[in-house]
């Protein structure tokens, strides 16, 4: 008769639908009306088909017949899609020190600017060490200096705030029209 194909957990397909009576869908939209389960399950056999619940929640519950491998197909089809089209920015970590000096500064800055010419987010980390935090305004300075310095190419996502010993910035790419 009828083997039970592999299904996912969150589908209720044939042998795991346990409604008493459940409204019918064919395969080809039309109602076929309030079923019983092994009724509804024996119309979709005849047909060489799956029955699945489409609306568990109604009241009757929906079923609809289809060939089950086709629909999971089209399903996976549809999320490998939507993943292909989905856009993920990378967020670049960049560490500074309340204490840097010009040269490396500039390194840093041009690091940066590269990364948000890139299109990349670019999070800035300045780490307050031992007595270091004791000193919180030089850092404040330091990183206002860094915003300050690629203000024309990214704008501040997140503000420059501390958090225990470490003062974080995000800054993204200003987009362009």
């Amino acid at each position: 008769m009828f083997i039970n194909k592999k299904i996912s957990t969150d589908d209720l397909v044939n042998e795991s639908i346990r409604f008493k009576e459940v409204m019918v869908i064919d395969q080809n939209g039309n109602k076929l009306g309030i079923l019983s389960r092994r009724e509804a399950l024996e119309t979709a056999y005849n047909a060489n088909l799956d029955l699945m619940c489409v609306s568990p929640n109604a009241v009757p519950p929906v079923c609809k017949i289809l060939d089950y491998g086709k629909y999971r197909f089209a399903q996976q089809k549809k999320q490998k899609e939507a993943k292909k089209n989905q856009h993920v920015t990378e967020v670049k970590p960049l560490r500074l020190s309340p204490v840097i000096d010009t040269g490396d500064f500039n390194t840093k800055v041009n690091q940066a600017r590269k990364w948000l010419e890139e299109g990349k987010k670019v999070k800035i980390d300045m780490r307050f060490r031992g007595r270091l935090i004791t000193r919180l305004d030089v850092g404040k300075k330091v990183m206002t200096n860094f915003v300050e310095s690629l203000a024309e190419i990214a704008s501040v996502e997140k503000q420059p705030l501390l958090e225990v010993n470490t003062m974080s910035c995000v800054l993204a790419p200003i987009k362009k029209k």
